[in-house]
């Protein structure tokens, strides 16, 4: 059984920052690629950010990039979400996603919410104005 663990969320001024972090509970989490997803009231889920097994391999949204950037700390157990000039629009609730991958996929990260298969239970950030 894999659980992911999300934190590091809360209430934040429009150009703020804050660190999300996902710890998972596996000794084998460096064989996982990792993804960060943001669901807003009302709204679908929408992809944020993903990384490789590798680490080596990294993609963010347009809406986020040049202001979020995804990590992984292989020794940790955890991946990071670091999100910087934070606007309203970032409120949402932000969860992490786990894949297992096989070793020849280390660098291949992961887009669609239908390719990971284990997901923590998200932590709340809302970005006031």
């Amino acid at each position: 059984q894999v659980q992911l663990v999300e934190s590091g969320g809360g209430l934040v001024q429009a150009g703020g920052s804050l660190r999300l972090s996902c710890a998972v509970s596996r000794r084998t989490f460096s064989s996982y690629a990792m993804g960060w997803f943001r669901q807003a009231p009302g709204k679908e889920r929408e992809f944020v950010a993903a990384i490789s097994w590798s680490g080596g391999s990294t993609f963010v949204a347009d809406s986020v990039k040049g202001r979020f950037t995804i990590s992984r700390d292989n020794a940790k157990n955890t991946v990071y979400l670091q999100m910087y000039s934070l606007k309203p629009e970032d409120t949402a609730v932000y969860y992490c996603a786990a894949r297992p991958v096989y070793p020849e996929y280390s660098g291949t990260y992961y887009l669609s919410p239908n390719e990971y298969n284990y997901w923590g239970q998200g932590t709340q950030v809302t970005v006031s104005s």
